[in-house]
């Protein structure tokens, strides 16, 4: 997958989040949440709320937030309980598409989900039916004019999976999930930033849009994005 417009569909996803900032904090604090809620809330024990955590204080939440939202998730103050869901579907010219939910109703959710699918040109799909598709992993994206070299032997020797140089320049490594936080540091300790770090689904293969067609699938995204319940929506679809 080295896709031309690697990095032009990264600067776009990550412009139209930036958008949608008022949405941030709520979506980290329902991750904080469910991590604490299953793996305790020491984050030196649990790489999941150590990552969450990473990601209120890169979104600027204050530290008490992050603190109530820890406390209430294990058992120091009341709150609601979530529970994560994953929906699978498909988009404009069959384009995979996985949506991650954590919600308090589960009617509500999929019947929204289900709406945004139908009322733009997707289909919900069933258990599996997209998901294969997908490989959960660490990734890490350079903008193009990186060193190759030095991200190469910096990432590998940290224990990184691969590392993709795109036509346009860009660089990407990929890891195991469980070892994202070691590559993460390792490339950081040698002042190598990456624009994209995160622990994400990503596509095996993608599949190209444009014109309507990218237009119509990236209303279907904003859709779903724009759902309370909704945490992440990964997609294998590269707009043109």
């Amino acid at each position: 997958m080295a896709g031309h417009s690697k990095w032009a569909n990264i600067q776009h996803r990550k412009g139209r989040q930036d958008e949608k900032r008022g949405k941030v904090w709520t979506r980290i604090t329902r991750e904080i949440i469910v991590a604490a809620r299953q793996g305790g809330g020491d984050i030196a024990m649990n790489p999941r709320l150590r990552l969450a955590i990473d990601k209120a204080k890169a979104a600027n939440m204050p530290a008490d937030n992050i603190k109530r939202n820890v406390d209430k998730a294990t058992g120091n103050l009341d709150g609601v309980t979530y529970e994560e869901i994953r929906y699978e579907g498909y988009g404009i010219g069959g384009a995979a598409v996985i949506v991650d939910c954590m919600t308090d109703n589960r009617v509500r959710t999929v019947a929204d989900v289900r709406h945004a699918f139908s009322k733009h040109g997707g289909n919900l799909g069933t258990e599996g039916s997209v998901a294969f598709q997908f490989k959960h992993v660490g990734q890490f994206l350079f903008a193009p004019g990186a060193s190759e070299d030095k991200i190469m032997e910096v990432a590998l020797e940290a224990g990184a999976e691969d590392v993709i140089t795109h036509e346009d320049g860009s660089i990407e490594v990929l890891s195991a999930p469980a070892d994202f936080e070691a590559v993460k540091h390792a490339l950081e300790a040698a002042d190598l930033k990456a624009e994209v770090a995160e622990v994400t689904m990503r596509a095996e293969n993608n599949i190209e849009l444009s014109g309507d067609d990218a237009a119509r699938m990236q209303k279907l995204l904003d859709v779903l994005e724009d759902l309370d319940d909704v945490q992440d929506v990964f997609h294998n679809a590269e707009l043109n």
